[in-house]
């Protein structure tokens, strides 16, 4: 009853009626699209597993990940804003959010070099870069990135992260709490709209903080080029989302005095779990919503495989050769697995098997950069060695040898034998010069 039920709604959705089209109950369902697509990604439990293991992350890496960014708030003078930041995240928690707040801080206090020595400060520093590794990994699944950062990468870019995002995050707090008492603020709060206006922004500085953040991530993280305007939308989204189960889970806690007592002193660990996996479960929500909205093609098929016929596969094959051979020999910017993914308006999880058995025939090699080049002369590339490549490519477990029907073998033999002769000393390089206008085409649809 129920996939009928849910079969129904997406044909109306996303097919709707001709007449429909262009009127207000059109624009409509479009809207009503992306949040179908969220709670049917929700129920189909992938970004459970997901939150599930950050919060197992999160355990492991909380109080490394404060130490370290204490140590630099220390430097510049901005610890003492840290621990307010610190219990705005967990006060959904109530009057245990304090108390973990004041644990989490002893515990940053004791956490110093002389103490800790040389090996403890490689762990701390290895559990840290493990947890932002596990959100990058999260964030690449809800984005389809197949090709993760490299090592060098990972720690250039996460340890500019961890310096200069604490700091901008407490100073832009303590900036907003100095209006109050510089003097053109207390010269305007006199008049009552700027009051009010003042009080809005203490109240949500830190509700506007958690956005801006959540926005920071979904441009940042993912192994991809993110538009900003989708980070803007899944950011805004997701701190809105955020705001309200804080408010729904601040009432629960307020009305669960019974549970408190029969839980004892567990209660504020089992609290601060399930605060975590909610927080965990918006952000990588807001981070799917942020992938809809700048690939809305993928609103109806979600999470579900996507495969390429025989016929596609091979078509992609050529292109991905010809666009990676052509840039490369015009000396334009190389192609990487995730731009060729978006320029060709396919997943990476659908291309990646396709280059991969390319690499396997030395049609193409991936560099150190994370770019692929030409494994060989662009001339000695031919069309039939890229059909070679993907057509007898293994898709799955080999099988024995199965029984050969004589009729059927000689239509398909006599296919293979057209193909070579249609093909028969042609090369990449061929295609190239045979159609000059395309490298404006290439520049700008990339």
């Amino acid at each position: 009853m129920l996939v009928p039920l849910l079969a129904s709604l997406e044909s109306w959705l996303f097919e709707p009626p001709d007449s429909l089209v262009g009127k207000p109950l059109w624009l409509l369902l479009r809207l009503l699209r992306y949040p179908y697509a969220l709670v049917r990604d929700w129920l189909r439990g992938d970004l459970t597993l997901r939150a599930m293991s950050l919060v197992y992350t999160t355990l492991l890496s909380i109080v490394p990940l404060i130490a370290l960014s204490f140590s630099v708030l220390k430097g510049l003078d901005y610890h003492h804003e840290f621990e307010p930041m610190l219990f705005s995240v967990l006060e959904p928690i109530g009057e245990k959010g304090a108390e973990l707040t004041a644990q989490i801080m002893q515990f940053v206090d004791n956490v110093r070099g002389e103490v800790l020595g040389s090996i403890g400060l490689i762990v701390l520093i290895y559990t840290v870069y493990s947890m932002i590794q596990k959100v990058e990994e999260s964030f690449n699944f809800v984005w389809r990135v197949e090709q993760p950062r490299s090592i060098g990468r990972r720690f250039s870019e996460y340890l500019s992260v961890l310096v200069v995002g604490p700091a901008l995050m407490v100073a832009s707090l303590g900036l907003l709490a100095t209006i109050d008492t510089s003097f053109g603020g207390t010269a305007l709060s006199k008049y009552q709209a700027v009051d009010m206006l003042l009080r809005l922004l203490r109240r949500l500085g830190p509700y506007v903080m958690v956005t801006a953040v959540f926005t920071f991530m979904y441009a940042f993280v993912p192994n991809t080029k993110v538009q900003l305007r989708a980070a803007a939308i899944g950011g805004i989204a997701a701190g809105v989302a955020w705001a309200a189960c804080g408010a729904i889970f601040t009432s629960f806690v307020a009305g669960s005095s019974t549970r408190t007592l029969i839980y004892a002193g567990f209660a504020i660990v089992i609290l601060a779990l399930f605060w975590v996996y909610i927080s965990w479960q918006v952000l990588l929500l807001g981070a799917q919503l942020a992938f809809y909205i700048q690939n809305p093609q993928y609103l109806r098929p979600g999470r579900g495989e996507i495969q390429l016929n025989a016929s596609l596969r091979e078509r992609t094959a050529l292109s991905i050769v010809y666009l990676i051979v052509h840039d490369y020999c015009t000396n334009r910017d190389r192609w990487s697995t995730n731009s060729l993914a978006e320029h060709l308006g396919l997943p990476a999880a659908a291309i990646g098997g396709i280059l991969t058995a390319l690499e396997r025939k030395n049609l193409l090699l991936l560099a150190e950069d994370e770019t692929w080049v030409p494994a060989r002369d662009p001339e000695a590339i031919s069309l039939l060695d890229v059909y070679e490549a993907v057509r007898k490519a293994d898709v799955g477990p080999r099988l024995g040898r199965i029984r050969d029907i004589a009729p059927a073998v000689d239509a398909a033999r006599r296919a293979e034998l057209a193909l070579h002769e249609s093909l028969k000393g042609r090369s990449i390089k061929d295609l190239i010069q045979n159609k000059q206008s395309e490298p404006q085409q290439v520049a700008s649809n990339r």
